[in-house]
């Protein structure tokens, strides 16, 4: 396994990491839960991602049990937490979500209990939130590493400008700012990694924690031929994901680097996931999966990663054809 230090951080990260949205409580079940993240940890991963929000809070309460169960040394694994969306969706009351410190503070004690831990390593604002000041949720973030209960704190879905904002203040008041973000990022989805936070990577460094490596399962292959029953996109309340990624032009090229991954003896899924890792400016890309040959053959990623020569990398930008336009000056 290799690892990485997050941004400007001395924390060091897993380069793939596992994470439970949409398989924990809707997918699997507590004994799989359990044996994917024990092979994740007997092969190196030192980060399991989870959120407020997945399945209500349940996934958290799931992954709790787990590492419970596992009795592992608490300095060997890293987990994180999210606030912003609240546990009960529509039926949240206005307090109980976003990021005003009311909230920020809450969440954090509530996913303490749920993940049965002292401290969380690392606590991202889900979204931005528009309705409460920067400064405010920055404040909250820096009390909650005053108090240990949380370690580094960062973003998600963040824009860059939201970014930099939280480090100036946090440098003017002499508070600490956000250490990472959590992006998505992969062979469709590449402007921010990209682009956008070029900028930031250098001026105050950035670790990131991208999400949907595989673009939800699409540049695995197993979407080619329509949507099986057991996918994510089957699920009831997912129709918008569906939406999103069943569109004709990816399917073509999905489709197209398939071939081109067989050629090279390889998954589709382990090529995406090598081609993500292979970005020195991704600290780690999050895993999910139901079952245990789905993360064996993700984790092969690794190996792939050596084969990506220059050449290799050309065909694959030839395929897909969504390399971001940088400016000239």
């Amino acid at each position: 396994m290799e690892y990485r230090r997050l941004g400007k951080s001395g924390l060091q990260l897993s380069v793939v990491s596992f994470g439970s949205w949409v398989s924990f409580q809707k997918q699997i079940d507590d004994k799989i839960a359990g044996q994917l993240m024990g092979i994740a940890y007997d092969n190196g991963i030192n980060f399991f991602d989870n959120s407020e929000a997945y399945a209500g809070g349940e996934s958290e309460k799931m992954m709790g049990r787990v590492l419970k169960t596992k009795k592992w040394d608490r300095s060997s694994f890293t987990v994180s937490s999210k606030v912003f969306f609240g546990l009960r969706g529509k039926d949240n009351k206005p307090n109980q979500k976003g990021l005003s410190r009311k909230h920020v503070i809450e969440a954090c004690n509530d996913a303490l209990k749920r993940l049965q831990v002292d401290y969380i390593d690392l606590f991202f604002c889900h979204r931005a939130d528009k309705n409460t000041p920067i400064e405010e949720t920055v404040w909250a973030m820096n009390t909650l590493i005053q108090q240990g209960k949380i370690l580094y704190w960062g973003t998600s879905e963040w824009s860059g400008v939201e970014i930099m904002e939280a480090h100036r203040v946090a440098q003017q008041y002499k508070l600490v700012g956000p250490t990472m973000e959590q992006p998505q990022y992969n062979l469709f989805e590449r402007d921010k990694v990209e682009k956008e936070f070029l900028p930031i990577y250098d001026f105050v460094g950035l670790g990131t924690t991208i999400w949907s490596p595989l673009a939800s399962g699409l540049l695995t292959g197993k979407y080619n031929d329509g949507v099986p029953k057991d996918s994510r996109l089957a699920l009831e309340g997912f129709g918008w994901l569906k939406d999103r990624l069943m569109v004709d032009d990816k399917i073509k090229k999905a489709k197209k680097l398939s071939k081109f991954a067989a050629k090279l003896g390889v998954s589709t899924a382990a090529l995406s996931i090598a081609w993500c890792i292979k970005n020195p400016h991704v600290t780690t890309a999050i895993l999910g999966a139901t079952k245990k040959q789905q993360l064996l053959d993700n984790l092969k990623a690794l190996d792939v990663m050596q084969k990506l020569t220059p050449d290799v990398l050309e065909k694959i930008e030839k395929i897909m054809q969504t390399k971001p336009v940088l400016p000239e000056y």
